[in-house]
């Protein structure tokens, strides 16, 4: 068996490639980091560490590797005759590699099994985005009607912390011991995927909300409030005891709209977002806050991991959910001039109505029960 993954990065290798190959499949990992890619094909193994409270270390043999940017032929010809092809490069990136990917449906055997797609990617329905900007790029309704007939396209939800490395670390990773890989079984037909590791589920809109909901949320709340407390590493900022009491305060209501939401049990959900607290304690995961807050405008989208269970909390459960607007609050105060996002919040905070920030940053519109408490938050950042 042989699975194509985009993405060679830390999660990559550390989590998505080594499930794949503990599943027997050969991995071809493909990336445009020329320097990764030449030195994951001029080894022949790498190491993960998985670091807990019961450490071990687990190699990786039987991959390949190819640059992306300058052997695309190469890449659609493994594409081609692949079982498996999962993603690990953002949401935001899933646009460039759809293309290869339908090059790569196009040069199928038609008698070929279809091939399994599956985002692996912190977004809900990153498949879904995937397979739409993989469509978007084909000429007519006839060409997507046979590619579609080729693949099956997969959503998932994926869980696993993976820290910023060592410098010296080369292509072996460091990962947490905990993992959870959650995948939609209804377009498979009965026929899933040969991956142990991963978990197939008939209905996956309220695992992906669950984790997203509690591990994301949990873990910005952590790093912004951190940041603000100033701590250094995740591990230290849930130390502080405010900042404790920040990310349960806005995971119990998060906790609540997932229950009158999807009908989640509270009990199981308050043992949930208690083992995802105690995963930020591990003193092993040296996490920087910096790092686990990059990207705050992304982070403060309307489906994203503050204002997706805000708005839920309103419509599901009533009210203000006023942890999670702390939380937002937080955010905004996220002033490392290093990250590309947070600079340009800083300069969105100086510049623009408050209002327009709510709408444009945050997309929750005038009118909404969330819009007026939201720009409250946002001038009180600007103060």
């Amino acid at each position: 068996m042989k699975a194509v993954h985009f993405g060679a990065g830390n999660i990559g290798r550390g989590f998505v490639g080594l499930l794949l190959h503990e599943a027997g499949y050969e991995v071809v990992f493909a990336d445009v980091n020329a320097e990764l890619i030449d030195a994951l094909a001029a080894a022949d193994s790498y190491d993960v560490h998985l670091v807990g409270d019961e450490s071990q270390t687990k190699t990786v043999t039987g991959f390949r590797a190819i640059n992306s940017a300058t052997d695309e032929e190469a890449l659609v010809g493994e594409i081609a005759t692949a079982d498996v092809v999962t993603t690990a490069v953002g949401p935001r990136i899933l646009r460039f590699v759809a293309p290869v990917i339908a090059r790569g449906l196009a040069a199928r055997a038609s008698d070929a099994p279809r091939l399994a797609v599956m985002a692996c990617e912190n977004a809900i329905g990153a498949t879904d985005l995937l397979c739409a900007e993989l469509m978007d790029g084909l000429p007519d309704d006839d060409t997507r009607d046979e590619l579609a007939s080729r693949a099956v396209f997969a959503n998932t939800a994926v869980d696993r912390i993976v820290p910023a490395q060592a410098p010296d670390a080369g292509i072996g990773v460091t990962v947490e011991t905990f993992y959870e890989w959650v995948v939609d079984r209804s377009p498979f037909n009965g026929n899933v995927p040969a991956i142990p590791g991963a978990h197939f589920v008939d209905s996956l809109g309220p695992y992906i909300e669950r984790k997203l909901f509690t591990v994301n949320t949990g873990h910005a709340t952590v790093a912004y409030t951190g940041f603000l407390a100033g701590a250094t590493t995740i591990s230290q900022a849930i130390g502080i005891p405010s900042v404790l009491e920040a990310a349960e305060a806005a995971l119990a209501e998060t906790s609540a709209a997932l229950s009158a939401k999807h009908g989640l049990d509270p009990e199981e959900l308050a043992a949930y977002r208690a083992k995802i607290l105690n995963r930020f304690r591990n003193p092993y995961l040296v996490d920087e806050v910096t790092r686990v807050g990059r990207e705050p405008l992304r982070k403060l989208g309307r489906n994203d991991r503050f204002i997706g269970p805000a708005s839920d909390y309103v419509q599901y459960v009533g009210g203000v959910p006023e942890a999670l607007l702390a939380a937002v609050g937080a955010a905004l105060r996220f002033d490392v001039p290093e990250d590309s996002q947070s600079f340009e919040l800083q300069q969105l905070l100086q510049r623009a109505a408050a209002a327009d920030i709510v709408d444009d940053v945050m997309g929750v519109q005038r009118g909404e029960e969330l819009f007026e408490p939201l720009v409250e938050v946002v001038r009180a950042a600007q103060a």
